[in-house]
């Protein structure tokens, strides 16, 4: 019989102690974050019916890219690829109940089913973001304005990222009434823009091209005048005047009076999704080493409405959490962490009740303490103190026991202190948090 595997399944990681306190602190500063702009938790099933995503996602996160299976009652179920259909189906349940506009946020683990590379898992975790009810610009402000805090709160710099805005009624005017393509045509060409910085500029024009069929020379020369515009001023008058920029106008507005300077309007930006119906932002990486998008959101208004009650508006966005750690590593932002335990007991002689009672103590006291009771020799309880990178190594022996004075080590400044059990509390205690 062959030995099992000690690899995690294709596009699944381990975290160890190391890698879970980087990710604990992403969670934490994702909750500080969106709980100082009043967003409250919730939790979800990790199994919903497939048709859940079936219905508004798209055919390719549905189809493709899901973890389906049967269950044992014979229903055809999915691991969940993302939040927002849940999300939905939450607020639907309690439409009644809630109070408007609904701050809600979660951070979970979700499966989809596609090639792995750097930035992209299969098994990823994410902060899921949403409010409900607001119809205004006011709430789409408010998502980029979390954003772009949540970049801060993580030591990044204005220059070191960059806030992209698009806007879907913009883009479904832009290729019904200027480009005048049929609905069809319309989301093939909606599709190809989405793939646009991902496929030649060559390839782009051909399969634009193609969308547009006989019509190509004429629509080549509007497209080309789009994908020129820097600005909204550079977009032509006909779009221009239309009620979807003004729309984008009045967010940027808004924005700039929140001092947010790394803005810019990018008429390529689609948002894969299918369920977008309004504002739609990316947050991109600028460093050259990382340079892709990180996360992104937008206004989706009618997925509530899919589960029998009436529509609520609704904008969010989900930053990743293995995106986020590749930020954090490239523009050197990872803080130095410190082991979660505050002292390793070391034992000498026959003192295991003694021991137990003062690590007892000591935990009473608010101090993570470990203790071996093993039989193993002095140096090799002091190499696995070390190896831990615990702050400090406390000795307790025979002679400890009998006076109450303990021998304390601080292995950072390598400075021992012959302490009672007072001022043992209260060395530790100093020890920077």
């Amino acid at each position: 019989m062959s030995s099992l595997s000690s690899q995690p399944y294709k596009g699944t990681r381990d975290f160890y102690p190391e890698d879970k306190q980087l990710q604990n602190y992403i969670f934490s500063t994702w909750r500080s974050v969106t709980e100082s702009f009043g967003y409250e938790e919730y939790g979800a099933p990790v199994l919903e019916p497939l048709e859940i995503y079936t219905a508004k996602s798209g055919a390719e996160l549905a189809n493709e890219q899901t973890y389906t299976f049967t269950d044992r009652g014979g229903r055809t179920v999915a691991i969940r690829p993302e939040m927002t259909p849940t999300v939905c189906r939450m607020v639907a349940a309690r439409r009644q109940e809630l109070a408007y506009p609904a701050r809600l946020y979660s951070i979970a683990n979700f499966m989809r089913y596609e090639r792995p590379q750097r930035g992209r898992e299969r098994e990823f975790w994410q902060l899921n973001v949403d409010i409900f009810g607001d119809d205004g610009v006011s709430a789409e402000a408010e998502v980029i304005m979390m954003s772009d805090a949540i970049m801060k709160k993580f030591g990044a710099k204005p220059e070191d990222y960059i806030i992209r805005v698009n806007n879907r009624k913009l883009i479904n005017f832009m290729m019904a009434q200027y480009l005048a393509l049929d609905s069809a045509n319309a989301v093939s060409m909606t599709k190809l823009f989405d793939r646009k910085g991902k496929i030649s500029d060559s390839d782009f024009i051909e399969q634009a091209a193609e969308i547009f069929g006989e019509n190509s020379t004429e629509g080549l020369k509007k497209l080309e005048v789009l994908l020129a515009a820097k600005s909204m001023a550079d977009l032509p008058a006909q779009i221009r005047d239309s009620s979807a920029v003004r729309e984008v106008q009045q967010l940027f507005t808004i924005l700039e009076r929140a001092d947010i300077k790394n803005l810019t309007f990018d008429i390529t930006l689609m948002r894969g999704l299918d369920y977008y119906t309004g504002m739609v932002f990316e947050v991109g990486d600028t460093h050259p080493d990382n340079n892709r998008s990180m996360f992104g959101g937008g206004r989706y208004d009618g997925l509530v409405g899919m589960f029998g009650v009436e529509p609520i508006s609704a904008v969010g966005f989900a930053p990743g959490g293995t995106t986020m750690e590749n930020f954090l590593q490239t523009h050197n932002l990872v803080p130095k962490f410190k082991s979660t335990t505050d002292v390793f007991m070391i034992t000498m002689g026959d003192v295991a009740r003694e021991a137990i009672q003062l690590a007892t103590d000591l935990r009473a006291q608010g101090i993570n303490t470990e203790l071996n009771l093993s039989d193993r020799k002095f140096d090799k309880q002091l190499k696995t103190a070390l190896k831990k990178n615990v702050p400090y190594i406390l000795f307790i022996g025979e002679d400890e026991v009998k006076s109450g004075i303990y021998t304390i080590k601080n292995i950072a400044k390598s400075v021992e202190h012959k302490v009672n059990f007072t001022e043992l509390i209260q060395l530790v205690n100093s020890l920077p948090a």
